[in-house]
């Protein structure tokens, strides 16, 4: 109940400052047009009062009592922020009184370096700064440049900007870039009052604003009151976060020494993050072998195709499916062998992505406007319900694999060990599964003949395949034997399982069919609803023209949801860039099974070396960016 009643408290006395900051601001603005000299000077107090609450929050300065942290009963670090509020309310409001320039630039550049002064005097000995010159000019003339053309870029004049930017460079060139701690007490009173004063001319320099100046921003100004809580937020929980990410990133373990960027050099040099010594080895897997045959069987089928049709390869043609088939071979033979955390992610971000995408998409043909759609839909939408870490766990129940003296307890193995028992037993089970399999072979070399008879050769090559794939498992069932079980030493047949967890490199495989069968639902629903938008009209126009399902699909339904399938991809992309909870929960990224957000939390919580899992985090966020401003370019084109 405790708990409760705090977080209540918590909830209403965020709710309450929200809303009278809200009200403040409004009533802030709202003088711009009726009282200019109150407005700036509630503006200029604000401004001061945030400046020495961060100051004096981060204990930067020193107390104002004498000798003591107290001022009467109240701590000196209370009473900062109001003193800032009162000198910097008071400049700003005699300058709106003032509309002499020469006058206006005196006191602003005078009144502002004064307060700088007052600053660096109160600083903390651990903070003052010993200059490094060249850093000092360099930081200054850099940031002096780019203010200057971004002020020209947009149509202001180049000064304004070039002295925001030199106060900002002058800033961070004595006290980033300097050792603190050693210096004295003229160089931070140097390195606070200069560009305390650069600031000053900057506002010095800009008259008071007339009365349609007045009623620009007293419009404008509620555009920024509504979205300045947003803009807040985001600042606080993702662009803060970042920068400091970014930063801690170029130090050591602890935080303390600047290295550069040789935390992410240790990050492509580690073989446990990034290993292609054994590439030659691609090309003997046995997965390449079999790729490239049917890479062999795609293209002889092209070459065809384009003597009957006068294209090669073509959308819907008879030589896609076996070229997909191929393609998706080879990609898996480079990253079984390939290995460590990015080669992972990469096999993450291609199998999830694809396999997510063509389910969906296949399901929300198949089931669309059918007789139980509605059921078909919830069920395969249901595993969306399920957290990451409650799916992990429902297959890590079905992955078990026990001791071969044991039952299997696992789905997974139980079904394996018993196709095992049956491909090598000899009783009516195995008589009935057999001849079950044989007429399923038999169906697809059926339809395969009836294609041939019908001349439908887009079907030809997929039904080739796996009335290919069908006799080979047959000729195993009745010679070997398929599935889990083995011959031991002394002739007896034991249990088999796959350690689906354990085995790497495919055991990164099953841990991405935990999130195939979640996303899955997710791609269906988007493109479900695509699919149903499409105009009716069109579809029965192509049947009007003699288009076959298949040509309506390839020809009309996949042009028209195109757009929602670049949707759908690029949002799986970025979600399974950021994979973590089922590989932590399932392996905890042991078996070489690690992925980048699994090995960032890793090493900068359990190895404690903040400096490498920062650097981790960037390359994580840098590698889901470019997909993030691609979609959203892509919403910006749509939307002219």
């Amino acid at each position: 109940m405790e708990k409760i009643l705090d977080t209540l408290l918590s909830v209403g006395i965020a709710v309450g400052a929200s809303a009278a900051l809200w009200v403040a601001a409004n009533l802030l603005f709202n003088q711009v047009t009726t009282n200019w000299r109150r407005f700036n000077t509630a503006a200029g107090a604000t401004i001061g009062f945030l400046l020495m609450v961060v100051l004096d929050g981060n204990r930067l300065l020193r107390s104002l009592g004498p000798g003591s942290d107290t001022i009467g009963t109240i701590p000196a670090f209370l009473w900062t922020p109001f003193i800032g509020a009162i000198v910097v309310g008071v400049i700003a409001g005699y300058l709106s009184s003032v509309d002499d320039p020469g006058r206006r630039l005196l006191i602003s550049v005078a009144s502002f370096g004064l307060l700088g002064v007052v600053i660096g005097l109160l600083l903390e000995d651990a903070y003052k700064p010993s200059f490094d010159h060249v850093a000092l000019v360099g930081w200054t003339v850099g940031l002096v440049a780019v203010g200057a053309v971004l002020s020209a870029l947009r149509e202001r004049p180049p000064l304004s900007g070039a002295l925001i930017g030199g106060a900002l460079g002058w800033i961070v060139g004595s006290f980033g870039s300097a050792t603190l701690g050693t210096g004295s007490t003229a160089e931070a009173v140097i390195g606070a009052a200069v560009p305390a004063a650069a600031l000053g001319w900057r506002f010095g320099r800009t008259p008071n604003a007339d009365d349609a100046t007045r009623g620009r921003i007293d419009n404008g100004s509620r555009a920024f009151i509504f979205l300045a809580p947003a803009l807040v937020f985001i600042a606080v929980t993702l662009v803060v976060p970042t920068i400091r990410t970014i930063y801690l990133s170029l130090l050591d373990r602890d935080s303390e020494d600047f290295i550069g960027f040789d935390n992410y050099q240790s990050v492509f040099t580690d073989v446990d993050s990034f290993d292609v010594g054994s590439w030659t080895n691609i090309f003997t897997s046995r997965l390449f072998l079999i790729g490239m045959v049917i890479l062999a069987f795609a293209l002889a089928v092209a070459w065809f195709g384009r003597k009957s049709s006068g294209k090669a390869f073509e959308v819907g043609g008879p030589a896609i499916g076996p070229l997909v088939i191929a393609i998706f071979l080879l990609v898996f033979a480079v990253f079984s062998v390939l290995r460590g955390t990015i080669m992972n992610n990469l096999w993450w971000v291609f199998t999830v992505t694809l396999m997510s995408t063509a389910l969906g998409l296949a399901i929300a043909v198949l089931a669309d406007r059918g007789r139980f759609e509605s059921v078909a839909k919830s069920i395969i939408f249901m595993p969306m319900a399920v957290s990451l870490v409650g799916a992990s766990i429902i297959w890590r129940f079905m992955f078990v694999a026990r001791n071969e003296n044991k039952p299997q307890t696992g789905v997974l193995n139980a079904i394996w060990v018993g196709l095992g028992r049956l491909s090598t037993g000899n009783g009516l089970p195995t008589l009935l599964f057999g001849a079950a399999m044989a007429a399923i072979g038999l169906g697809f070399l059926a339809l395969l003949a009836k294609s041939l008879v019908r001349r439908q050769w887009n079907r030809i090559p997929l039904l080739g395949l796996a009335f290919a794939g069908m006799s080979w498992f047959l000729i195993r069932f009745y010679s070997s034997g398929v599935g889990g079980i083995r011959t031991n030493a002394s002739g007896e047949l034991k249990a088999n399982p796959i350690l689906f967890v354990q085995e790497p490199p495919f055991n990164n495989v099953w841990l991405m069919v935990i999130l195939i069968w979640i996303e899955t639902g997710f791609a269906m629903v988007i493109l479900s609803a695509a699919i149903k938008a499409i105009p009716s009209e069109l579809i029965e126009a192509a049947r009007v023209d003699g288009a076959d399902d298949s040509q309506i699909f390839w020809r009309v339904t996949l042009p028209q949801i195109a757009t929602t399938i670049g949707v759908v991809v690029t949002t799986l992309i970025v979600l399974v860039m950021k994979v973590f909870d089922i590989v932590k929960v399932v392996t905890n990224g042991n078996f070489g099974t690690q992925v980048l957000a699994n090995d960032m939390f890793q090493v900068a919580f359990s190895f404690t070396d903040t400096g490498r899992g920062a650097a981790l985090a960037v390359i994580l966020f840098l590698s889901v960016l470019p997909v993030m401003y691609f979609n959203i370019r892509r919403m910006q084109r749509e939307e002219v």
